[in-house]
């Protein structure tokens, strides 16, 4: 008993491993729930797109000293309403035009990443630096990302009916137009609340993977966004303390637990894992 006590409470003895540990929770938190209606639209693309897509708008953030974030959230909204309008007026499926727009700027900020003279490692940007987090960065994180939370659940039901049946949606008189881009609002927002903690790389598999194991196990969308928000704050600690004692990243450990969890779940969810569909 005191080996796990000392396993949990020995890492949190540093200051920079709280910091990490209440990031994790606040991001885990803020992805689970919005990763339930990813997974539902068939978003995984959408959220790899824009996660992406922020590059350039951190470089030129940086460049003219306005706060990442706001560099960040402009080029994520950016890519959500270029590729909303390419799809609305052409005749190139949406998954195709994802793709074009985000690797497009995603390149477009590698350029211009080695055109700027900065001390910021790349790694830091792409896979994030967990264990870098300020007392300021927590504050950031957790207003961000509690706002989204609370915008997501405020419209859960609204955004659920959209994701679900938007002809439904439609018949009812919901505004499709907005709830569409207010989803891709709160996807850029999440990614940016993210952004310092596990990078734009990173925060594409925690916007996937929880909502895809509570998928799995439950056919109730409230009982989903449960077990998506248990998964990822329970995977986001336990990455959080692993990571500290085998000297490994942070994120990576985090995303690790997820995946590990993910194929369990795959393999041996009730009434859906391949090993009970194979008993049926």
């Amino acid at each position: 008993m005191m080996d796990v006590w000392d396993f949990v409470a020995v890492p949190l003895s540093y200051g920079f491993m709280q910091r990490a540990l209440i990031a994790s929770i606040f991001i885990g938190a803020v992805c689970s729930v919005l990763s339930c209606y990813l997974v539902l639209k068939g978003w995984a693309l959408m959220g790899d797109a824009v996660s992406h897509a922020v590059l350039p708008g951190i470089v030129i953030a940086f460049v003219l000293g306005l706060p990442l974030a706001v560099g960040a959230f402009a080029a994520g909204l950016f890519c959500a309403l270029m590729t909303g309008y390419l799809k609305d007026n052409s005749r190139v499926k949406e998954d195709t035009v994802m793709g074009i727009v985000f690797s497009g700027m995603f390149g477009f900020g590698l350029v211009l990443f080695t055109k700027v003279d900065t001390d910021q490692h790349l790694n830091h940007i792409l896979f994030g630096n967990m264990l870098g987090i300020t007392a300021r960065d927590l504050v950031e994180i957790g207003i961000v990302s509690g706002g989204t939370l609370l915008a997501v659940l405020a419209e859960r039901r609204d955004l659920l009916l959209y994701c679900f049946d938007p002809q439904h949606a439609r018949a009812i008189g919901l505004p499709l137009k907005v709830i569409h881009y207010s989803l891709l609002v709160l996807l850029a927002l999440t990614i940016v609340a993210s952004l310092k903690a596990v990078g734009i790389i990173l925060v594409v598999a925690m916007l996937v993977a929880p909502g895809a194991i509570a998928y799995l196990l439950t056919d109730r969308f409230e009982r989903m966004l449960v077990i998506a928000a248990v998964v990822a704050i329970g995977s986001s600690a336990v990455g959080t303390i692993v990571s500290f004692h085998v000297d490994g990243a942070t994120g990576p450990c985090i995303v690790l637990i997820q995946a590990f969890v993910f194929l369990l779940t795959f393999f041996f969810a009730p009434r859906r894992g391949v090993f009970a569909l194979r008993r049926a």
